[in-house]
């Protein structure tokens, strides 16, 4: 019998997971699993604990939000880089917005979530490194990082989260402007800017993500979108108005795919990672590592070709 380590957040955004909890056990033992339940207790014990353990199953499965699975990837990560050898993982998302999951169109059901990962196969996604810190689907910096996760949904699905932070802040001129030298494996670009953001996700915060039409989950390539700091009302309107259309030609944004960013600030600049607190850095170096997560999914479809 194989053996499967079940990673538990208990106060995940949704608690439709305790009352599934023996139901997905179940599906587990009857897919030929031996189960070890694991409740979480913070972000750090989650990661630690994975570190520790992880390589004694055959199958990592974390239930709960965009945080648990963060911290569920960062100990696999380390631990793989310790041994030398994959480990095979599963998500149900049960958090309050669930980005990554939707966009890998996962189910929203905890046991068809964990019936797909019984009768998935093995997808490898992307991971990002921001300094040591790991990171799935966003690392960000300027006006509004704190993700708004009580906009209503249809505003959501209607503006990307780039332009709804600035709408939210357009009469704030006030906004903290940031000058910087970013380079795009290799390419340099500099400017002040109010905001910025390195993805790998359909959306962020439950928000349609900017730049991501032709994003992949395994290219080993981000999408950055950096906005500059507007003078006037005019400028700050402009870069509105091309976030909402999704067009990101206007000279206010810049926009680009590659595997590396290096951001150089002449203060130290704060950065969100995953919608936690990623550190301050003067230089911050962000890497994409391609496929290094082994994902199981039914739905493949977000992997075209």
């Amino acid at each position: 019998m194989k053996n499967l380590l079940f990673i538990v957040n208990p106060k995940a955004g949704r608690t439709v997971i305790k009352a599934d909890l023996i139901n997905i056990i179940e599906i587990f033992s009857k897919g030929g699993y031996k189960v070890e339940v694991y409740p979480t207790k913070s972000q750090e014990d989650t990661e630690r604990y994975v570190y520790e353990n992880a390589e004694k199953f055959d199958l990592v499965v974390c239930a709960g939000g965009d945080g648990t699975l963060d911290n569920t990837v960062g100990g696999i990560m380390r631990l793989e880089r310790k041994i030398k050898k994959r480990i095979h993982m599963g998500y149900i998302p049960c958090g309050s917005t669930n980005d990554y999951a939707r966009s890998l169109r996962m189910s929203m059901e905890p046991l068809q979530a964990a019936r797909d990962i019984m009768d998935g196969d093995i997808c490898h996604v992307d991971v990002g490194r921001l300094e040591n810190t790991f990171f799935i689907y966003v690392a960000a910096f300027g006006a509004f990082t704190e993700i708004s996760y009580s906009t209503p949904q249809n505003l959501k699905n209607a503006l990307g989260h780039a332009a709804y932070v600035l709408e939210a802040g357009k009469s704030m001129f006030n906004m903290k402007t940031y000058r910087l030298k970013v380079l795009f494996d290799g390419e340099e670009v500099t400017g002040d800017f109010i905001y910025g953001q390195i993805t790998n996700s359909l959306s962020i915060g439950g928000f349609k993500n900017i730049g991501s039409k032709d994003m992949s989950f395994s290219d080993g390539k981000f999408e950055t979108v950096l906005i500059k700091t507007p003078e006037n009302p005019m400028e700050m309107q402009r870069i509105i108005n091309s976030l909402l259309v999704d067009d990101l030609n206007d000279e206010m944004i810049v926009f680009r795919k590659s595997s590396r960013v290096v951001v150089q600030a002449a203060e130290e600049l704060p950065w969100t990672v995953d919608g936690e607190y990623g550190g301050s850095f003067k230089t911050t170096r962000i890497s994409n590592i391609r496929k290094a997560v082994s994902l199981t999914l039914k739905d493949k479809s977000a992997f075209p070709g």
